[in-house]
């Protein structure tokens, strides 16, 4: 018997207790609008499926909702009072636990969001999904995060966003854009010594990449040191291609550029916050009003300075930035100057590169 309900003497009556239970998750389901969303909200007020009694003793059930098993119970015309026989619905002898136009609401809601989440799996551009799991078997759904007002992708463990961090693999978000390159990659390689026998099928290289996974891509296993992706075509137990990649930390360690001598003056940890905001700053500023005398926007530096109400030594200053060395700005950029370096180190620059590190007391 479902939940709210109890078999006795033939006959099936309403267990109040559970029947409320019921009506709380329809009741939430509307308030949440997600089954994701429900899942986590039903394992965090212990809600669980109905516990049955064996003949031998033991029982099943009382366990967390699964996403399917809630679906299902959420389809459940059993609770209006109907059953459902061979694909067809009849008048059942049990009594209704729901309200019919909650069942009804509830039903349309289920509707809009399989309609929603298949428009979203053809439009997104997360191609591997449907066909990537973690470690332990878990589909993994793409998920994205905002950095900077930057994007980023990625693939989680579907149990993550269920509630389930005890089922979840250890590796459980991988970069979406950084794997779907590397898989597509691989495979067009590896197909593209096999000859295709079957006329009405196209030849890899005319696919693009979403066609290419779609037709000759499966399953792809998130491991620890590699990503197994299993073909479409072939022998399951042969036709998988090892791909060997390792998660990049997510903390990286920074190396610092070393000074060029031991006598130098610089301190070995890395340059402070602040002061490499300051420095990327100037240097920005210096590249933007060296293109301002370029293209004519700025007569000269001593306009530059009165619009910015500041000596002409200091444009001139900070325009020698925009020559600073590819290398010096990346290390700034990265954080990997050392600390004792900051805009006052650039002042009177040379141009050459060389002469710049020599300058700064860094090896070249």
């Amino acid at each position: 018997m479902p939940l709210g309900y109890q078999a006795k003497d033939r006959k099936i009556t309403v267990v109040e207790k559970d029947a409320k239970t019921v009506r709380h998750i329809f009741r939430r389901y509307l308030e949440l609008g997600s089954l994701n969303l429900l899942l986590t909200d039903l394992r965090r007020t212990g809600v669980k499926t109905k516990l049955r009694p064996l003949s031998n003793g033991r029982t099943i059930g009382g366990i967390p909702f699964t996403r399917g098993g809630l679906a299902s119970f959420l389809r459940n015309r059993f609770y209006i009072g109907e059953v459902r026989y061979k694909g067809e619905v009849f008048p059942g002898e049990q009594a209704a636990i729901l309200e019919q136009s909650l069942f009804e609401a509830v039903q349309t809601k289920l509707d809009q969001q399989r309609t929603n989440q298949s428009r979203a799996r053809q439009q997104s551009q997360s191609l591997l999904m449907g066909r990537i799991f973690d470690e332990r078997g878990n589909r993994m759904t793409p998920s994205y995060a905002v950095k900077n007002s930057v994007r980023y992708r990625y693939y989680i463990s579907a149990t993550l966003v269920q509630g389930q961090a005890d089922k979840t693999a250890k590796l459980n978000r991988v970069p979406a854009a950084e794997i779907e390159t590397l898989i597509i990659g691989v495979v067009r390689k590896h197909l593209a010594g096999k000859s295709n026998n079957k006329a009405d099928e196209r030849s890899p290289d005319s696919l693009d990449d979403k066609e290419l996974i779609s037709t000759h891509i499966a399953r792809i296993d998130v491991k620890r040191d590699h990503l197994a992706v299993q073909l479409a075509q072939g022998d399951p137990n042969e036709n998988v291609l090892v791909i060997p990649w390792k998660k990049t930390p997510a903390k990286r360690p920074r190396e610092i550029i070393l000074p060029a001598s031991a006598s130098s003056r610089h301190d070995p940890r890395p340059i402070r916050a602040e002061t490499r905001a300051k420095l990327i700053t100037a240097i920005a500023t210096g590249r933007h009003w060296l293109d301002e005398l370029v293209t004519g926007t700025a007569l000269n530096v001593e306009q530059i300075a009165t619009r910015e109400k500041c000596s002409i030594r200091h444009v001139n200053r900070t325009i020698a930035l925009a020559f600073l060395a590819p290398t010096l700005v990346q290390a700034a950029v990265d954080g990997r100057l050392p600390r004792g370096i900051g805009v006052a180190s650039f002042r009177e620059f040379p141009f050459e590169w060389r002469s710049q590190h020599e300058k700064l007391g860094l090896a070249s």
